[in-house]
């Protein structure tokens, strides 16, 4: 059974399967995720190009022997029986359209089982549940089906992967409680500057033994370094939704981070992964490795995964230090959540709800004030 390394490789990577910057071509992007140089974890979702992407980390790893990498999978939206539904995606498994709950386990085997055979291999190191709805956090029958796929071989460990979008810290919290004997591992977005509203969970994700990928490390692709003001970002780059002005907020906050990048030997895309892996539960680390349009200062994604790969393993970093940095990063309230929310009016979506008094109850014994620590605030520009 491989272990996960501090730092991981996505196939979200390249533009290829989520527009990020310029999608770079086959060899290129298979030669980016092939482990070696001290990158040897990989992290995959069927749903992303409908099953290329896991075939591609097949051909990324041809050849390269089984105990040599780590390979993290995800599973949950159904693109074999659903209907794309536009920016949306494929629906969750779990969507009643599709299957009643009996038929969780049955599906859950079907996608892993398939998943595998793309990615050419017997197992998963770890396989997440990937972007559940509610019912993905919370019906039993969602987490007897994904310990029978262990029970079969099939994965060595379980885990949940939130989002895409950043929240669902109650329903997060609620999952680790109801089925934390079951959950290895979880990822969660994390960076210097986004460190709400992913911290609240780590505590208690550390006291049941659950380790933590973050994602997003780079923010979007600031700390790569190479994201500067009037930054050409392609027609479909994902990253246009973010507000108006997003860049030049984000370099400023960064300027005052990078004197402690350089007194540590860091590049700020370093600086941001040591500072996520200071906290305790998080243990892995993947941000996106994006190709930005040909400019001045721009770097190959080639560059990024080398800076990635020399990331230092061990403690960089004071708690002083950890402290200044979150200070400096501070986003509380800067965005709506997704999940269970706060402000969320009208019928429950897949991405999003209302907050049931069990799940302020169980925010309320962790410290968490739902009306006030996780509502969007009116930010100044």
């Amino acid at each position: 059974m491989a272990e996960l390394g501090h730092v991981a490789l996505g196939t979200w990577s390249g533009g290829r399967f989520m527009r990020f910057g310029e999608a770079v071509e086959d060899e290129r992007l298979t030669a980016l995720l092939t482990p070696s140089e001290g990158i040897h974890t990989l992290l995959t979702a069927d749903t992303y190009g409908q099953g290329e992407a896991d075939a591609l980390v097949g051909r990324a790893t041809e050849g390269v022997p089984r105990e040599d990498y780590a390979l993290v999978g995800a599973v949950g939206h159904d693109f074999y029986e659903g209907e794309r539904e536009g920016a949306k995606g494929f629906p969750r498994f779990t969507d009643p359209r599709l299957r009643e709950p009996k038929y969780y386990a049955a599906y859950l085997e079907r996608a892993a089982r398939a998943s595998l055979e793309r990615c050419r291999t017997d197992h998963f190191d770890l396989l997440l549940l990937h972007n559940p709805d509610r019912a993905g956090y919370t019906h039993p029958l969602v987490w007897e089906g994904l310990a029978r796929l262990k029970e079969l071989g099939l994965t060595k460990r379980l885990g949940v992967a939130p989002g895409p979008a950043n929240g669902f810290t109650l329903d997060l919290l609620a999952c680790f409680e109801d089925y934390g004997a079951l959950i290895d591992w979880a990822m969660v977005i994390l960076n210097p500057l986004e460190p709400w509203p992913g911290e609240y969970v780590l505590p208690v994700a550390e006291a049941q033994g659950i380790r933590v990928i973050t994602r997003v490390a780079d923010y979007g692709g600031l700390f790569h370094d190479d994201v500067l003001p009037g930054h050409p970002f392609p027609v479909h780059d994902h990253r246009t939704f973010r507000p108006e002005g997003w860049v030049e907020r984000g370099r400023a906050r960064m300027e005052e981070l990078r004197p402690l990048a350089d007194a540590h030997g860091l590049t700020m895309l370093q600086l941001a992964a040591v500072w996520n892996l200071a906290h305790p539960a998080v243990a892995c680390v993947a941000p996106t490795l994006i190709q930005e349009p040909a400019g001045p200062g721009t770097k190959t994604i080639e560059e990024k995964r080398s800076e990635l790969a020399a990331t230092p393993a061990g403690r960089v970093l004071s708690r002083a230090e950890v402290e200044q940095i979150r200070r400096a990063g501070d986003n509380t309230g800067s965005m709506r959540l997704k999940g269970a929310a706060p402000d969320h009016e009208g019928e429950e979506r897949p991405d999003r709800w209302a907050i049931t008094p069990a799940l302020a109850e169980l925010g309320a014994r962790h410290g968490i004030d739902a009306a006030r620590d996780l509502a969007p605030v009116a930010l100044p520009a």
